[in-house]
């Protein structure tokens, strides 16, 4: 897959014959867009739509599975340790005309947090590489072939599922999450070669938030197709896969790897983009400094921030739905409703708070570094305030999911906090920065499902009130750490003369080596 995505990024395959279809001559003058639409808007807003649709896939299944398997009952559950309603209608009990749809996986609490981490297992994998590519060959094919991929094991899964399982299912999950491991290195790379440093926070927080209201997306419109299709649970995923293909198609034709390439263009915009962008960003910088990068103790910082970050979010990703379903006792159709709006929220709280950011720096009230930090604070101790409280809220519907929305509401700050934060550290290596900070991130979300699986087999308020006080745990931790160390500098060796010299300088020192 790699290979295919590698030689796809070159766009030997695809950039020829399409640009002789459509006559277009990238060495000619640029056209004049008679419009003005700036283009830089226009990659933000398909990047935006990207993210929309990856994380729509991704999520998906959190709240499809509640309909996939077989309600599990447990006895000898005090009543102060589970929710009952009179208006309870169990969201697995619901009747559909095509037997698929029921439950019909006996699949228990652990399985199902295994195969819902299944995901990261792949996604982790191709960070680093898919960064890598981006960076030397563009990261439009990267991004582009990335989702493609991920977009048709997405609709292969209802008939791997019929066919093999909970085991096809978790292949096709870890195939999945190859495919969309390049998403955010390769979202990252052009960023940086399409967003000047005034415009980044806003920018990359729009771009960004399209991971939060994918997952509005997905799990507004699961819950209306679980509820209405007639085709059941298969529907959902033949309906997201779909959507991403035909996101790909309108993604090659109007997207390029950075304003050099783009025929379109105006003179007004290139040229404001080259003077905002040549000082820290290079179109082809020397090979990655590893030997610094791995020495950075911001660097480390942030991977820790993130850590912290995905921890919290993975958990609501993944089992939000579950808690809503199996201890507030929502039906399907509010279940969907209910969990889009704390995700609604969050892309509220990062839209806002973004901008807040960029004035606060452009108007020098404070520095990006000032910035940066305290939006990790609000991103990563005010969740974990909220989901704990909300175990303590116990049955009270109303009070639980005003603390979630809340919770995600102020998670949203870590769009503009630690999000962008590799941008700032270091343009040229955006790529492989953000491929080595998400990656090693990410690696949360193949934990925190099985953690949550394994502490909740009876899905009772005190083993959740558990999961939530360890995401409060981690939360405060990494958060310490980032504050200590963290920073919104661009670092020494961001600098290609800086890289080139040190080359040079360990050559020279392995040459007197040898001959002595």
């Amino acid at each position: 897959m790699c290979w295919f995505i590698l030689n796809c990024s070159k766009e030997k395959y695809f950039r020829i014959d399409w640009m002789k279809m459509i006559k277009l001559d990238l060495s000619a003058p640029r056209v004049k867009n008679s419009i003005h639409i700036p283009q830089r808007w226009i990659f933000a807003l398909m990047g935006f739509l990207g993210l929309f649709n990856a994380y729509a896939m991704r999520a998906c299944l959190s709240i499809t599975i509640t309909q996939m398997v077989v309600p599990t009952t447990h006895e000898f559950i005090s009543e102060d340790e589970t929710c009952r309603f009179n208006d309870t209608i169990s969201t697995n009990t619901t009747v559909y005309p095509d037997v698929t749809s029921k439950g019909i996986y006996n699949w228990d609490e652990a399985l199902q947090g295994i195969i819902l981490s299944s995901f990261y297992w792949g996604y982790v994998i191709t960070h680093i590489p898919g960064g890598m590519m981006a960076e030397k060959f563009g990261g439009k094919y990267t991004l582009g072939i990335g989702i493609l991929l991920t977009a048709v094991f997405t609709l292969l899964t209802p008939n791997a599922v019929t066919w093999g399982g909970h085991v096809a299912l978790i292949i096709i999950r870890i195939l999945m999450g190859l495919g969309e491991g390049t998403t955010y290195p390769a979202v990252n790379v052009m960023l940086a070669q399409w967003t000047p440093p005034e415009e980044r926070s806003k920018t990359g927080s729009f771009v960004f938030a399209g991971a939060p209201l994918g997952t509005v997306y997905a799990t507004t419109v699961s819950g209306l197709i679980l509820r209405y299709s007639s085709a059941g649970w298969p529907a959902v995923f033949y309906f997201f896969g779909s959507m991403n293909v035909l996101w790909f198609v309108v993604w090659v034709f109007v997207c390029y790897n950075n304003p050099q390439e783009h025929p379109f263009i105006s003179e007004k915009e290139m040229k404001f983009l080259e003077e905002k962008l040549s000082d820290h960003t290079h179109k082809k910088p020397p090979p990655v400094p590893w030997r610094h990068i791995l020495k950075s103790k911001p660097l480390w910082a942030l991977i820790i921030a993130l850590i912290g970050h995905n921890w919290a979010f993975l958990t609501i990703v993944s089992d939000l739905p579950k808690y809503m379903d199996s201890v507030l006792k929502y039906s399907i159709q509010n279940n969907g409703y209910l969990s889009s709006l704390a995700y609604l929220f969050m892309w509220i709280g990062s839209l806002i708070t973004s901008f807040i950011a960029d004035w606060s720096i452009a108007a020098n009230y404070l520095t990006i570094t000032q910035v940066r930090k305290i939006g990790s604070t609000i991103a990563l101790i005010g969740p974990g305030l909220c989901i704990v409280g909300a175990s303590y809220a116990g049955c009270d519907r109303v009070f639980v999911m005003v603390l979630f929305t809340v919770g995600m509401a102020l998670m949203g700050t870590a769009l503009p906090g630690i999000m962008v934060n590799v941008l700032d550290l270091s343009p040229n290596y955006a790529g492989t920065l953000m491929a080595l900070t998400n990656g090693i991130s990410a690696l949360t979300g193949v934990v925190a499902p099985c953690i949550v699986g394994a502490l909740t087999p009876h899905q009772t308020l005190s083993e959740w009130r558990l999961v939530f006080w360890i995401v409060f745990a981690v939360s405060i931790l990494t958060n310490l750490i980032f504050l200590y160390y963290g920073s919104g500098k661009v670092e020494y060796w961001n600098d290609p003369e800086f890289v080139e010299n040190d080359r040079k300088e360990n050559k020279k020192t392995v040459k007197d080596v040898e001959s002595k």
